[in-house]
């Protein structure tokens, strides 16, 4: 099996890690936004660094840098990323922060990211590793699925909303202070021969209802894999050093995109908001395809 699990390579950093983390260990609606930790972030970037190959770069710097300048300028920024482990976030944010014009830092300092309570909830070294980068925390509501007792399932929903709520409110204040929002819109980790993990929830509709411009960014190489022989424990996943190219797709105006593929449906029992993430997972996947192309010729 390639790759070594996380937890044995990097235990090293595990006693550090936690004597920085300040992250709360249970998210309920006073806490769902979180800022980033210097602290955790810097062992986060000495990681990446570590296992990036030569090669790895941002793609599509100019459309970066137009949607850097548009955000500063007033408009409201979203970013939809593809997913395939927990690496994705501090690799962008990393090759953001070491790229040679101050725009990435600048974006990178901007961006704050959706991320599931169970990076906070599972397990200390998840969450300090996710602590090291800008969140709002929502309940996914595909969490609700594992409680079977009607009473349980009911608190849990009533929980759920007030979570959700509550990270609505930090999102939009988030967005009025100029930051980047950044959603994985297949809200879980890619898992190889499991399609449905790669498919878009329709909420994400919903964003782009919010927000003025956004970018698709897909992701090609990983560092960090889900282990098969263990695929729930988050610091079993392998770590592999690899060649990443992350792609940014031009600038899209997200009423303009959103109002061409509603008015494209032909059929009229289509979902409308499905339609439209359905499209956005189209273009990431052609994105990652042709980028896959090139690095594998390289």
């Amino acid at each position: 099996m390639e790759g070594t699990p996380l937890k044995d390579k990097y235990s090293c950093y595990f006693a550090e890690m936690a004597a920085l983390s300040r992250a709360a260990d249970k998210i309920d609606e006073t806490n769902v936004r979180q800022e980033a930790n210097p602290g955790t972030r810097a062992i986060m970037d000495r990681m990446v660094q570590e296992n990036l190959r030569a090669g790895s770069r941002l793609a599509g710097r100019e459309h970066f840098k137009e949607f850097y300048e548009l955000v500063k300028s007033g408009k409201r920024g979203l970013i939809l990323m593809e997913h395939y482990s927990n690496i994705d976030l501090p690799t962008l944010c990393y090759l953001l922060d070491h790229d040679s014009e101050e725009f990435g830092r600048e974006l990178d300092r901007r961006i704050v990211a959706i991320a599931g309570m169970k990076l906070n909830e599972e397990n200390p070294m998840v969450k300090a590793w996710a602590e090291g980068f800008s969140r709002v925390v929502i309940y996914p509501s595909r969490s609700l699925a594992k409680y079977d007792d009607p009473a349980e399932h009911e608190r849990e929903e009533a929980k759920s909303r007030k979570i959700n709520m509550a990270a609505m409110r930090a999102m939009d204040k988030a967005k009025k202070q100029g930051r980047v929002i950044l959603v994985f819109p297949s809200g879980t980790r890619y898992r190889p021969g499991r399609p449905e993990t790669k498919k878009g929830l329709r909420e994400i509709d919903s964003y782009l209802r919010m927000f003025d411009v956004m970018l698709l960014v897909s992701i090609n190489g990983c560092c960090l894999r889900i282990n098969p022989a263990d695929p729930e424990n988050m610091i079993a996943d392998l770590v592999v050093p690899d060649t990443v190219i992350v792609t940014a797709s031009p600038v899209i105006y997200c009423k303009t995109f959103r109002d061409e593929i509603i008015s494209g449906i032909s059929d009229p029992s289509a979902d409308p908001k499905q339609a439209t993430v359905d499209r956005v997972m189209e273009i990431l996947e052609q994105q990652h395809e042709q980028c896959e192309r090139t690095r594998l010729n390289t």
